[in-house]
């Protein structure tokens, strides 16, 4: 491949494996990230031709145009834009804090249309593009506990779709991908609070590379506007919306079956960061400090 790709969230996660998998490919990446030091970590052993890496907070427009100057300046052009960069705070509505409500907005909604905005931009000079949306199955289907974070989802895939028809005309393809509950340091931040537990109500956790695979080996391939992983869990959120009374009368019961898998997780956890030395009230607080700003999905 020979792709000029730009990546968010490019530091840990689902947007650390998309990189590492586009400069495995051949691609020219540049990984962005509001982490510097993870991702310049990341980026030392890339081919400096066709690799670059550079801080980006998703919220700052001056620092989306500086990383669009770059790719043009030392590639010509701006092929792809995968946003994957997001941020997930848990929380009753009446216990999140504002800020928090503020950040979940501005990052993984606001900062991925002020990214799509001046990305199209330049692919509709171009005659061509791809911008990929990563958004959740929390798009699909308010999930309680995580409101602020589902809402914010809701926006992306709205603005995805409704942004693909505007841009088809010009050759620039827009994709939104929604993923269920990948094994990330996203999930890590809803360990620990019940209020979360319909989040782990899937049969298992995603891997980051799982997700990562459907971006960079078919999504950018196919072009496909919208895209459920799994399909099935996709299908089922949406019938809990349509059919009247389905999510009241299912929300109990997979409220119940994803605590258990919360629950599960919050213990392998614990006793992997025991076996390590690390007592899970500190990984908790280094979570969270992991969240702050617009860090990988």
């Amino acid at each position: 491949m020979n792709r000029v790709v730009l990546v968010t969230g490019a530091s840990s996660g689902i947007g650390r494996r998309a990189a590492e998998l586009l400069v495995e490919a051949g691609d020219r990446v540049l990984a962005l990230d509001v982490n510097e030091a993870a991702l310049q970590a990341l980026a030392a052993g890339w081919p400096a031709d066709r690799t670059a890496a550079l801080p980006l907070d998703v919220r700052d427009a001056a620092a989306w145009r500086a990383a669009l100057d770059l790719a043009l300046a030392r590639w010509g052009r701006v092929d792809a834009l995968l946003n994957v960069a997001g941020v997930l705070v848990p929380g009753r509505a009446h216990e999140t804090p504002l800020e928090a409500i503020e950040r979940q907005v501005d990052v993984n909604a606001k900062g991925l249309m002020v990214g799509t905005r001046l990305a199209a931009e330049v692919m509709v000079r171009q005659g061509h593009g791809h911008v990929v949306n990563v958004g959740s199955l929390a798009a699909l289907v308010p999930v309680p506990g995580i409101g602020a974070y589902s809402a914010s989802k809701f926006a992306v895939r709205a603005y995805s779709l409704a942004v693909a028809r505007e841009l088809a005309p010009h050759g620039v393809a827009v994709s939104v991908v929604c993923p269920d509950l990948v094994d990330t340091p996203m999930l890590d931040a809803q360990l620990g609070h019940e209020e979360a537990a319909l989040a782990f109500s899937g049969p298992r956790a995603l891997s980051a590379d799982e997700v990562a695979r459907c971006l960079v080996e078919r999504v950018l391939l196919t072009r496909e506007r919208e895209v459920w992983i799994p399909t099935y869990r996709g299908w089922l959120a949406r019938l809990s919306e349509v059919v009247p009374g389905l999510a009241d009368r299912i929300y109990g019961v997979l409220t119940r079956q994803g605590r258990r898998a919360q629950r599960a997780f919050e213990l392998r956890r614990g006793a992997a960061l025991h076996r390590n030395g690390v007592t899970p009230p500190a990984q908790a607080a280094a979570t969270a400090r992991s969240l702050e700003g617009a860090s990988g999905s």
